[in-house]
């Protein structure tokens, strides 16, 4: 069975650089083999999580991207760094996809329980997006996912990518093959272990 892979970054805006890292991932992820759908965030209904909100229906943007989390094997998720942690779009997706759904429990997790994760990020600054990818790895841990240890943290992002979007550093590239790879074939041995 081919590894089915979401892809999805935590910034909206127009000319991200963390969308220009993702297409990357996607590029290498199908080059090895895996079948990825790459979806945009801000295309979701996904008011600020509130409970009362959720009580009252959950809003169709999140029931629609928590099928997709559901249906796929593993996740390439481009992050970046607002004050040192996550975006609070990529949190929002990220609490409204964690709720439990009907017949579940809140220890259920169906959308993040078994997955694998393959995480990168890009930042102006130097370090970058390390401390945010840092965070996302402890939220994705304690939703049972398995985050490789492989990561892409891109610095400086203004200087790293060529006019055709590909990365003008050869390390780079290889962290990218490496990440890939890596998700990819996680998925597949937690396949063949079920």
């Amino acid at each position: 069975m081919t590894t089915k892979l979401l892809a999805f970054a935590g910034s909206t805006r127009n000319g991200s650089y963390n969308q220009a890292l993702l297409e990357l991932a996607i590029t290498s992820a199908r080059a090895r083999g895996a079948e990825v759908t790459a979806v945009k965030l801000k295309d979701f209904e996904l008011p600020l999580f509130d409970e009362d909100l959720e009580a009252a229906g959950v809003p169709h943007g999140a029931v629609e991207l928590k099928s997709l989390f559901k249906s796929h094997h593993g996740f390439l998720i481009a992050s970046p760094e607002y004050n040192h942690s996550i975006s609070a779009v990529l949190k929002n997706a990220i609490d409204w996809v964690s709720r439990p759904g009907e017949g579940e429990t809140l220890r259920t997790l169906s959308a993040f329980r078994g997955k694998v994760a393959g995480l990168m990020g890009a930042s102006l600054s130097p370090f970058g997006s390390a401390r945010g990818v840092m965070h996302l790895r402890l939220i994705l841990s304690a939703l049972q996912s398995y985050v490789v240890p492989e990561q892409v943290l891109v610095p400086s992002t203004h200087a790293a990518f060529n006019s055709d979007g590909t990365f003008k550093d050869e390390l780079q590239r290889q962290l990218m093959t490496d990440l890939t790879t890596s998700v990819i074939s996680l998925c597949e041995c937690l396949r063949s272990a079920s």
